[in-house]
């Protein structure tokens, strides 16, 4: 197997570490922040001394391509956005906090996701239709390595898919802004200018998430191995379940104990880093 290292800091003497704890015959660098160790066999204490170091590993099949691929699909809030959306909409009704709280909970799995969905939009009942746009324009972020990830799997073939259990108002504008092939999410109901606390529509939640990703997979002619999946909370994890490889990107830990392989420090351009 390869042994890809990851971090924003390296030491050699890490490197070397790794590599006598892996059995690796070579150390080939592949960035500044990433490196791939060759022939290298796994080791009860390379996932301790990562996290000690703080540096994501992932073992993975030599010989895997990028180009292997034909759709990868993303999470959006705090995957493909460094934000939750939801959260800052409600930072403007004075109740950031309290929703937040259901939405971490949400993630680490502890509430069903169309109840929580549900409990967090009506919290915003009355808010003007005009927050959603502030939100995008004063708090929206791109995760780092966004752009760069994109990119370069657009450039080889690779289609783009944002699927969200947040709000059409962001995927829609997302998918224009980074040129992405599909988006689906949620939508917020919205009468005289105003939220009415209501989601229109079947709830996109974990389930929708997973079955979406296999109807986009079959209709592109794709196998299950041909594509690559990305999220950080629990619902999240039927969707990663549905690709041939599901990354957890500083994801929760229900998440990263089902995902192919976790980024937990570096960027999205990480993932970039764990193909040829």
């Amino acid at each position: 197997m390869n042994l890809i290292i990851q971090g924003t800091e390296i030491e050699n003497s890490d490197l070397r570490a790794l590599a006598k704890l892996a059995g690796a015959s070579q150390i080939e660098r592949i960035t500044g922040e990433a490196f791939r160790m060759l022939d290298a066999q796994p080791h009860p204490e390379i996932e301790s001394f990562c996290k000690q170091t703080t540096l994501d590993f992932a073992f993975v099949p030599p010989g895997k391509k990028l180009a292997d691929f034909g759709l990868v699909v993303m999470d959006m809030d705090s995957t493909l956005l460094a934000i939750e959306s939801i959260d800052e909409i409600a930072d403007f009704h004075g109740i950031k906090a309290e929703v937040a709280a259901i939405t971490q909970s949400t993630m680490r799995g502890e509430i069903n996701f169309a109840e929580s969905i549900t409990r967090r939009a009506a919290l915003l009942e009355g808010l003007p239709e005009s927050v959603l746009q502030r939100v995008y324009d004063e708090r929206l972020r791109l995760s780092l390595g966004a752009e760069k990830m994109l990119q370069c799997m657009q450039s080889v073939g690779i289609k783009t898919m944002v699927v969200s259990g947040g709000f059409t108002f962001f995927t829609e504008r997302i998918m224009k802004r980074l040129g992405l092939d599909y988006a689906f999410a949620n939508t917020l109901d919205i009468q005289n200018g105003k939220l009415t606390g209501k989601v229109l529509g079947n709830i996109i939640g974990a389930t929708a998430k997973g079955e979406i990703l296999k109807q986009k997979r079959d209709a592109l002619g794709l196998s299950k191995e041909q594509v690559i999946a990305i999220g950080d909370g629990a619902n999240d994890i039927k969707m990663l379940g549905a690709a041939g490889v599901g990354i957890a990107f500083h994801a929760k830990p229900v998440v990263q104990a089902q995902a192919t392989y976790c980024l937990n420090h570096v960027g999205l351009d990480g993932v970039l880093n764990l193909f040829e």
